[in-house]
């Protein structure tokens, strides 16, 4: 396994991380997602761990905190030698304020998902949405007490605007408030959008980047085809929220079933590999359900792409510009035409 500390903090985490999305004990409000039983989970987070996996994330909107309660219990014994990573924001209830980012809801939830996951404190604790509805600084402050209190360790976010993260940022500097450490986000051979805005902010900010489904929700495992997409037993037949082009993604995956031969690899190797190449990435979450997925996931982590295959997949996959990206990439482009005499 390979490991890494989390942006500028001290806190060392395995380099492949495991999501609990999908654990559950009974929630099937999302039944292509909510599927892994207590034992079922039990053996995987120790499949995980055998293997040298230290950082294991969920949250309490996963299976009405069902996954937050599994996992909890299943790490009670190992806990003084693991990371857990929660999240708050999205609704977790009927009652109007059971939602959002607001002070009372956060300090609650940190409450909340203390119980379910067994522990006396969180070690990483992320805001999982934005909240158009409450003041980033009231959001900001409650962050820094649940962190002042103890109760916290680290402070991260996930689906931000790389504009909201950086006043983020300075308002904690500015306030001395308890700073984001990291952002979970999307990013995947077929979701590269972090590259044009989030990425280069982070790298400013010298925050790490945990990634959120690497395999595009399994499409880039490879097992999907055509006719199989819309399998009810699919997470595509439920759980279809990645905006990207399928029939892109399956010549894509042709293409990647050649690199993955040439090393003896799977598909879905290639694509983490893709990943932990990325100088930014510093966790990738593996969302496996059964046993024979994680084995093979976890398999990434001995899986070194050369220059070439890198290269041959950055060029299959480079996402469109947007402005005011191409227009100072144009700009640039022309001068530098200017300058040579072309």
């Amino acid at each position: 396994m390979q490991y890494t500390t989390l942006g500028q903090t001290g806190l060392a985490v395995s380099r492949l991380a495991f999501g609990a999305m999908t654990f559950t004990s009974g929630d099937r409000s999302m039944g292509s997602i909510y599927k892994t039983e207590a034992d079922v989970a039990d053996a995987l987070v120790g499949q995980a761990l055998d293997a040298g996996v230290n950082f294991f994330d969920t949250a309490d909107a996963y299976a009405s905190g069902q996954s937050e309660a599994i996992l909890g219990q299943v790490l009670k014994a190992r806990r003084s030698e693991v990371v857990i990573a929660t999240k708050v924001g999205f609704r977790t209830g009927t009652p109007l304020g059971q939602a959002g980012l607001s002070r009372r809801h956060i300090l609650w939830s940190v409450e909340e998902s203390l119980k379910r996951l067994a522990t006396d404190w969180i070690d990483v604790y992320i805001v999982h949405k934005e909240d158009p509805f409450t003041p980033l600084e009231e959001t900001l402050s409650a962050l820094d007490a649940v962190v002042r209190s103890g109760k916290v360790r680290y402070i991260g976010f996930s689906n931000w605007s790389a504009w909201k993260v950086a006043a983020a940022l300075e308002i904690q500097k500015a306030n001395g408030l308890a700073p984001f450490t990291h952002g979970q986000m999307h990013y995947s051979l077929l979701g590269r959008d972090v590259e044009r805005d989030v990425l280069p902010m982070m790298q400013r900010y010298g925050l790490g980047l945990t990634v959120w489904s690497p395999l595009a929700s399994g499409f880039l495992s490879g097992k999907y085809t055509r006719e199989t997409l819309g399998d009810p037993e699919n997470r595509y037949s439920g759980f279809d929220i990645l905006p990207f082009d399928k029939e892109r993604g399956f010549a894509l995956v042709e293409r990647m079933r050649v690199i993955a031969a040439a090393h003896g690899a799977s598909v879905a190797q290639v694509a983490i590999a893709w990943l932990l190449a990325k100088k930014t990435v510093s966790s990738v979450l593996l969302g496996a359900s059964k046993p024979h997925q994680l084995a093979d996931n976890l398999g990434a982590a001995e899986l070194v792409l050369d220059e070439g295959e890198l290269a041959a997949l950055d060029a299959a996959t480079e996402p469109a510009p947007v402005y005011p990206n191409w227009f100072i990439d144009n700009l640039v482009d022309q001068q530098q035409k200017t300058a040579l005499g072309r």
